[in-house]
């Protein structure tokens, strides 16, 4: 279910197409706020993955922008929709 926030969360589009390859499933799982502003590939709970450029992120709520494999165009989606994310590099727990 995507939805169109204010735009002022519509900054910063990628400029270069994601990695050509998917990452594994990482398990555990890592925190999307250590993704933001990263490419991120993003597994739902609905079994669709795809790759996500995280702009913004709050409580119950994500937007940024998704691939369609062609071009970046903006998404946002409920974040309890997200089973696991794995962006490159891993970042580290501190």
């Amino acid at each position: 279910m995507a939805f169109i926030p204010f735009q002022g969360f519509m900054r910063e589009q990628p400029q270069s197409p994601p990695p050509p390859y998917v990452p594994p499933k990482p398990f555990p799982s890592q925190y999307l706020v250590d993704c933001l502003y990263n490419y991120t590939n993003v597994w739902l709970v609905t079994g669709e993955n795809f790759w996500f450029y995280p702009t913004y992120l709050q409580f119950g709520e994500v937007a940024g922008y998704r691939c369609t494999g062609t071009f970046w165009t903006f998404y946002g989606f409920d974040e309890r929709l997200v089973q696991t994310v794995a962006c490159n590099p891993i970042p580290t727990l501190y």
